[in-house]
């Protein structure tokens, strides 16, 4: 399965948004696919300093992770897809 992410450097952080949700939607199977992606980031030589899921909720696009990324990414909308990671 491909997962699309996008990889940026902004204000020095090297951050990785993922376009993927946990299927049960729970907030520990959200954790532990975030970790689980970004671990899968790392093994791929990509620098991650933070992180965070981005999904469709209610109509809507939605974040979960790192809290001060999520309010960047809330505030400055979803970026560009720059990769795709194969799980």
């Amino acid at each position: 399965m491909q997962i699309e992410m996008a990889h940026i450097k902004t204000q020095g952080i090297n951050f990785i948004v993922f376009n993927a949700d946990a299927p049960s939607r729970m907030q520990q199977d959200r954790q532990r696919l975030l970790a689980d992606l970004v671990r899968r980031a790392r093994a791929n030589r990509l620098r991650v300093e933070k992180a965070a899921l981005a999904f469709n909720e209610s109509g809507r696009t939605t974040f979960f992770g790192a809290p001060d990324l999520v309010r960047f990414l809330a505030s400055s909308g979803l970026p560009r897809w720059t990769h795709t990671l194969t799980v």
